[in-house]
């Protein structure tokens, strides 16, 4: 293992959190370290720029988004070398999570450059912690994908995951993404939805998964703003159709295809050692799909 040591002589880097929609949420620390540092690396510097002048700062801005982090990371670097203290911030939030950033950390450290946060606002704890549902364990997935085929084949293989599961979403998919869960997880997950975190119309949806999905629908702004989408995990009965290296649900399939469905509970328990019940309830499930 290697510990790399930060430089003495060089600047420093700071992950710097900023408000996810009030600005009152900025700590004093960060608005301090925004107002002595060199340069400001902003995920969208015109976004930036508005805090920035909110809050009376005046430094120069270095644009750092997905699309040219790696072509930037040098010119950023040579100045942490050089000295220079350097800010990172997001559009909104904590850098890195879900945002550009970690090409650069990355790269900082491996050069020995010290790298120090700077907490504050962050969207998927926020919403974790006023969902209600387990947070001892957490999966955050970021991002599902866009589109509706490669959507479903990544909540298929989270159906099993016992942690809390927590997503980003944008206003224009969280119709499909909710209606997406409650088919593949089923219509009784229950899910907890954080919409406009922190801002005027912060509203939380929970319940069901088909009870959400019906109250989006029927809120005339259940298709706005951005969300944090929480998922509980899988009960033990569920996550527990995996024995060993034999997938449950594969098997239930196969019986189904030949047997009725209390003979396929039978049969199955006696292969996995799993219960009967809890095994014709779910042939059962499948058989209706």
């Amino acid at each position: 293992m290697q510990t790399l040591k930060p430089s003495d002589s060089g600047g420093t880097l700071y992950i710097v959190a900023t408000p996810i929609g009030n600005l009152e949420d900025l700590s004093s620390r960060a608005a301090k370290v925004l107002s002595e540092v060199a340069v400001i690396a902003a995920e969208d510097t015109r976004h930036s720029g508005r805090l920035l002048q909110h809050l009376g700062i005046n430094k120069p801005l270095i644009a750092l988004h997905d699309h040219n982090e790696r072509g930037r990371v040098k010119s950023i670097l040579d100045q942490l070398l050089a000295g220079a203290d350097v800010a990172l911030i997001s559009d909104a939030g904590t850098p890195l999570i879900s945002d550009p950033g970690y090409v650069l950390v990355r790269e900082a450290r491996a050069e020995g450059v010290r790298v120090s946060p700077i907490p504050g606002p962050c969207a998927l704890v926020a919403a974790l912690s006023a969902a209600g549902l387990p947070t001892d364990r957490f999966l955050f997935v970021g991002f599902l994908p866009a589109k509706r085929t490669g959507r479903r084949t990544a909540l298929d293989e989270l159906r099993k995951e016992i942690s809390t599961l927590v997503f980003y979403e944008s206003p224009h998919r969280i119709l499909d993404t909710v209606s997406d869960i409650m088919e593949v997880m089923g219509a009784h997950r229950e899910i907890v939805l954080g919409r406009e975190i922190t801002k005027t119309f912060e509203t939380f949806y929970s319940g069901e998964a088909a009870q959400v999905l019906s109250a989006l629908t029927d809120d005339p702004h259940g298709s706005r703003g951005e969300f944090v989408v929480m998922v509980r995990g899988a009960d033990k009965a569920e996550s527990g159709l995996m024995a060993g290296a034999l997938d449950v649900d594969q098997l239930l399939s196969l019986l189904i295809a030949e047997l009725p469905v209390k003979k396929v509970a039978k049969i199955a328990s006696g292969l996995t050692g799993l219960g009967k019940n809890e095994l014709y309830q779910r042939a059962l499930e499948l058989k209706d799909v």
